[in-house]
């Protein structure tokens, strides 16, 4: 497993990201013996192991069901461990579009956090390039560090490092960066610090992530003092498409349902006037008669139900023992699991109805050497 290769069976060791709903996908490491538990039901990592990515599995007791996911940048985006505020991925795929990061790119990024960006820009760059990132703060530095090593992203050089008071250049390291990101609270104090590792050859291109326009303001003036040209901030807002295979209805179909909606309305309302009615005389009844010491009404029924009060169990029961609905694409029914070939289906989409904005705005400038 690795995020820069694919592979199509999980083996054990294997990262899974295990999908059991749009908002909940838990990352896993296949390990023989051992099991996820969720909402949904009991997994054992067993039934993983030598299954393909993306096949669904059944919990141990068929309750629900989850989907075995590749590990991308993206999902690991929305699982991983919050240790900071992270880039999401609508931000960082136009960051790593506008800084043009390629495969063989060497890209500098400044305030690894949590490392969702640098997932991102590992898969970019591949196997030929160089991801250097830094981070001053030493616990989130060697948590980063282990989770590099764990998902084998063998090409990020990690750094233990305040670049705003240090700068960029460690011993031993030729950087020679054509492609820079600041996620920092003060990116204007290590914008001066970039000549010594960037590319003095080619084209280099810089974006500062800032939450705080005054943030902006100041980042634009250090980048202007330090000759970095066509100085642009750009603010991204997300917006979420669902795409999911829907059973094909036809005009039938719908006829059967409507009619089944009228007849049972009718049967229901029906039902209800001969319980109204009933009520009715039970409480005609009881005002005809005056309890006393020789008519206790109580005694006369000491358990049980009157001869006259409806058994709604009993005919419920009775109406689902002698009626079988079969599959119902509109309502109550048996379960279709989504892409049985028994049925058609064609594929449909759908968007949020609001527009989510990020957090941050995005400062991006160039400079040919």
């Amino acid at each position: 497993m690795s995020f820069l290769h694919y592979k199509d069976i999980i083996e054990e060791g294997d990262l899974v990201m295990a999908f059991i709903s749009r908002n909940d996908i838990k990352p896993v490491i296949a390990k023989s013996g051992a099991t996820l538990n969720t909402r949904y039901g009991v997994f054992p990592h067993d039934l993983m192991i030598g299954a393909r990515y993306g096949e669904q599995i059944a919990s141990a007791k068929g309750y629900g069901f989850i989907h075995l996911l590749q590990p991308t940048p993206e999902l690991w985006t929305l699982s991983l461990p919050h240790r900071t505020q992270i880039v999401y991925t609508f931000d960082s795929s136009y960051v790593v579009q506008r800084l043009r990061v390629l495969p063989g790119s060497r890209v500098i990024e400044a305030g690894t956090g949590s490392g969702s960006f640098s997932h991102a820009f590992a898969r970019t760059i591949h196997s030929n390039g160089r991801l250097f990132s830094y981070e001053f703060h030493r616990p989130r530095y060697e948590e980063a560090k282990g989770e590099f090593e764990i998902h084998k992203l063998d090409n990020i050089t990690l750094t233990h490092r305040d670049v705003c008071t240090n700068g960029f250049k460690v011993d031993g390291v030729d950087v020679d960066g054509d492609a820079v990101f600041l996620d920092l609270p003060a990116p204007w104090e290590a914008i001066k610090h970039l000549d010594e590792v960037v590319a003095k050859d080619r084209r280099v291109s810089i974006c500062c992530f800032s939450p705080c326009i005054e943030q902006v303001v100041k980042t634009i003036e250090a980048l202007t003092a330090n000759k970095w040209n066509g100085i642009e901030m750009v603010e991204v807002s997300g917006r979420k498409w669902e795409a999911h295979r829907e059973m094909v209805r036809d005009v039938d179909e719908a006829v059967a349902r409507l009619k089944d909606i009228k007849k049972r309305a009718a049967a229901g309302l029906a039902r209800k006037r001969k319980l109204n009615k009933i009520s009715d005389e039970v409480d005609n009844e009881d005002a005809d008669i005056q309890p006393d010491e020789d008519n206790d009404i109580s005694s006369e029924e000491p358990s049980g139900k009157s001869e006259t009060e409806p058994n709604l169990k009993s005919d419920q029961k009775s109406n689902q023992d002698t009626k079988d609905r079969g599959y119902n694409p509109f309502g109550k029914g048996k379960r279709i699991r989504e892409g049985d070939p028994a049925y058609k289906w064609i594929n449909v989409t759908r968007s949020e109805p609001e527009v989510k904005s990020h957090t941050s705005y995005l400062t991006f400038a160039y400079r040919n050497q």
